[in-house]
């Protein structure tokens, strides 16, 4: 494994996450196949996200919606494992083609604010956890759909975050034991997840520490298009190989 690059990677996945709100395991799927194979990464990236979450949803708990998360987690727990069979059965090719979608996909969306239809229903939950959950055990890039489905049921800031924190926390516990079952946790990616926890604390401090003297918006969609670019290369180099 390439230690150094991989934990330069995770460090600016945390630091984007403390300090916009969002992207770490979008941040380090951008990268992090590249280095370590899209397999390695995967579970590593699970592993990750779950410990960063953990803290989060300690910060963020007083605006814990239980039954609002409850919904989401009812179908992402059965979309997990098809996620993860999925990311061992299909070719890495078409694999990182997907993953370039889903990146470049949601980026534009959050660069372009669209202004989707509110959600009255929450029954929508269901089909958002699926997708959530499918992503998750796939990719560890559960976000977009939750997202989303958080954005048009009009959730408070403090709830998004506290919400979302909880299901990407259950969603990557799920998905870790998942990756166990099914061998995916080999020496290499412990080895990179020790070695990354102390990477974590400085992301978080370092994106405590610099919101101050760095206007946040501005971080995001620099952020954004930088994953637009590397979604597009991805779906690009797929194709075309």
């Amino acid at each position: 494994m390439q230690i150094l690059p991989t934990l330069i990677i995770i460090f600016f996945a945390i630091f984007t996450q403390s300090l916009a709100g969002f992207g770490s395991g979008l941040v380090s799927m951008a990268f992090l196949p590249g280095i370590l194979g899209v397999r390695t990464a995967v579970p590593l990236v699970s592993l990750v996200t779950g410990s960063v979450e953990f803290f989060l949803l300690i910060r963020y708990r007083a605006a814990f919606n239980p039954r609002a998360v409850g919904r989401l987690v009812v179908t992402s727990i059965f979309a997990i494992p098809i996620g993860v069979w999925a990311l061992r059965q299909f070719d890495e090719k078409w694999l990182l083609a997907v993953l370039g979608v889903v990146m470049a996909g949601y980026a534009l969306y959050a660069l372009l604010n669209f202004r989707l239809p509110r959600l009255e229903n929450p029954a929508w939950a269901y089909l958002a956890g699926f997708l959530a959950g499918l992503l998750s055990g796939a990719y560890s890039v559960g976000g977009p759909p939750a997202i989303i489905y958080g954005t048009c049921r009009g959730w408070k800031p403090a709830e998004f975050k506290s919400n979302l924190q909880g299901l990407f926390l259950i969603n990557d516990i799920l998905a870790v034991a998942s990756h166990a079952v099914v061998g995916n946790l080999t020496p290499q990616v412990w080895t990179g997840y020790l070695a990354a926890l102390p990477v974590l604390a400085l992301g978080i401090l370092a994106g405590a520490s610099l919101d101050r003297w760095l206007d946040p918006l501005v971080f995001r969609k620099i952020v954004l298009i930088l994953l637009v670019i590397m979604g597009l290369r991805m779906l690009l180099s797929a194709v075309l190989s």
